[in-house]
């Protein structure tokens, strides 16, 4: 017996200086939450599969892509940005991946941040051949304007966002008014969000500018109109986003690539598990927005949200991990 003993105590103790070295090698991770929900679900994911697979010391901090994505190229820090619009920052980023200061992961949004015109899909459903902005422009009777059901109307976004400049654009290139359509200033994101919301409770007809990830995405399904032209960078930064350009042309609209990106010195020491698990770590708008959907009707935390997605969602994260630190991560839910 006390053979056994001694043989189950000494098995103990293997075990916890195992878990130990674990957690040394990966040691103490900080990770940057955006103030945005999307970004915030994700570093509590990482957080909590770093920390309960891994046997990583990771923390949150307050984060926003400008402020982190420099303070990892110019002082080393924070270790981890999930949710990284590296778009924003082209020279920063560029910069520090050339001088071998930041390291880029996984593309966290597989199929990228998404802007552009939208419609209700039970429109999109009843009328199939509508699936492009001019097959759109054809039927302003389907999506009559709020003060003048007469024309059709195309719903902008709030002053001083870049989307409200580039649909603002797009609807003088595509001859939206000529096609018997006005161009509604919706005033806020609020209302914005309150015109799609009350198009779809009266199952009416609406179009106009919207992106994803976002919770009202996942909580009324949109289907994004076509562009029906190829991107043209050149043409998008001359005129297409420039409020005064007098002649914009057609161009379909650019996605924004959102990638996790840490300093090379985290990517050292993380080890290859770690390494792997981040290199793989990606989700879908789809997948996003129904997360954050909800989110937001349970008044949720990034840190909820992370373990509802680990609950739900089985299929899509063990394909992240080895069997081993999946039911790890299992365990700890």
């Amino acid at each position: 017996m006390k053979k056994l003993l001694a043989c189950t105590c000494l098995a103990f103790g293997f075990a916890t200086m195992g878990a130990s070295a674990s957690r040394a090698e990966c040691g103490d991770v900080t990770i940057a939450s955006m103030n945005w929900q999307s970004a915030e679900v994700l570093a509590a994911l990482d957080q909590f599969i770093l920390n309960e697979g891994f046997g990583c010391n990771a923390e949150i901090i307050v984060g926003d892509t400008v402020p982190t994505l420099t303070s990892m190229v110019e002082k080393g820090e924070p270790d981890l940005a999930p949710e990284g619009w590296i778009d924003l920052l082209p020279e920063v980023v560029g910069r520090g991946v050339s001088e071998g200061k930041l390291v880029g992961a996984a593309v966290a949004l597989s199929d990228g941040a998404v802007q552009g015109w939208w419609i209700p899909k039970y429109i999109a459903d009843a009328n199939p051949d509508i699936k492009t902005i001019d097959d759109a422009l054809k039927h302003p009777e389907l999506f009559p304007a709020p003060e003048d059901s007469s024309k059709g109307a195309i719903h902008n976004g709030p002053a001083g966002w870049g989307g409200t400049v580039a649909t603002a654009q797009l609807f003088k290139a595509y001859g939206a008014e000529e096609a018997g359509f006005t161009l509604v200033d919706t005033g806020s994101a609020a209302g914005l969000d309150g015109s799609i919301a009350k198009a779809y409770e009266g199952q009416k007809g609406w179009a106009g500018y919207y992106w994803a990830p976002t919770a009202l995405l996942g909580k009324y399904e949109m289907v994004k109109l076509e562009h029906g032209v190829a991107y043209d960078e050149a043409e998008w930064k001359r005129c297409n986003t420039v409020a005064d350009c007098p002649d914009p042309k057609r161009n379909d609209w650019p996605k924004d690539t959102v990638q996790t990106m840490l300093t090379k010195s985290f990517a050292d020491r993380a080890g290859p598990e770690v390494m792997d698990y981040l290199n793989k770590r990606a989700w879908s708008n789809a997948t996003v927005n129904s997360l954050m959907a909800w989110m937001t009707d349970n008044q949720a935390t990034g840190e909820d949200g992370a373990k509802h997605f680990l609950e739900e969602n089985e299929d899509l994260w063990t394909q992240w991990v080895t069997p081993e630190v999946a039911e790890k991560i299992k365990a700890a839910l």
